[in-house]
């Protein structure tokens, strides 16, 4: 802005309009000049009264006022078209600006995702080992030595392996076909319902699950994540313990 306004200044003191002003004005005092010493005389024109000499002098001058009047006019017609471009050039610089402070602000944003997104996967690993190992105590409660005994230890045992090792969803994807191999809906909802211990894990597993889905919706605003939870297999078991809880049980 203050080298706009400096070029501005040089560029109105060297205007050629400037010099044909004063060119005019000393030529035409000059002339003044010649004129009251031809043709008045100096003495002559000195010891006329003060009103005279000024109605002389206000007639001499008046030709010059108007000329710097219309010269100042041009001179302020350039002036104000340079500080419009001036303005029009600030303005698009400050367009630029915010151009670029809105891309820096979306692309904070977007690493302000990325890292909530990160953090999130870190949580849902953990999250999804309590999962398994809540879904694994339900299957042993059912399947194992302390329910019908349908699975023997050393299968427990293998199970258990598989979900130590990192294998997601072991237990819930047998709880899932166990559900689906009983015939009514009574022995399905006893599978997660029937005992106190049945109905804790349950319970656990839900609140467990409902309050992941929570901290995926904070960082997924496309919605893709909180799809992957429920089509994963603890998504899947998660519906089927809501839609087999039975009536009265708190949820």
């Amino acid at each position: 802005m203050t080298e706009a306004m400096s070029s501005r200044s040089e560029s109105a003191g060297t205007d050629w309009r400037v010099f044909l002003g004063l060119a005019l004005t000393i030529s035409w005092i000059l002339l003044g000049v010649v004129y009251i010493a031809l043709t008045i005389g100096w003495g002559s024109f000195l010891s006329q009264s003060i009103g005279d000499v000024g109605q002389f002098l206000e007639g001499a001058f008046a030709p010059i006022a108007f000329l710097w009047l219309v010269l100042g006019l041009f001179l302020q017609q350039t002036e104000l078209a340079q500080n419009n471009e001036a303005i029009r050039k600030q303005y698009e610089a400050l367009q630029r600006t915010a151009e670029h402070a809105e891309t820096q602000a979306r692309a904070i944003s977007a690493n302000e995702l990325h890292a909530r997104q990160d953090t999130f996967i870190e949580l849902a690993k953990l999250v999804g080992q309590q999962l398994e190992v809540i879904s694994g105590l339900l299957f042993l409660s059912s399947q194992g030595p302390p329910g019908e005994g349908a699975v023997s230890d050393e299968e427990m045992d293998a199970l258990w392996g598989r979900a130590g090792s990192g294998e997601s969803g072991v237990f819930s994807r047998r709880l899932i076909g166990l559900r689906f191999s009983l015939g009514g809906v009574k022995e399905a909802s006893d599978l997660f319902w029937g005992t106190p211990i049945r109905r804790r894990h349950s319970e656990s597993f839900i609140q467990s699950f409902e309050r992941l889905v929570h901290s995926a919706e904070d960082c997924d605003p496309d919605g893709m994540i909180v799809d992957a939870l429920h089509g994963s297999a603890h998504g899947r078991i998660y519906r089927v313990m809501r839609e087999l809880r039975p009536e009265g049980v708190a949820g």
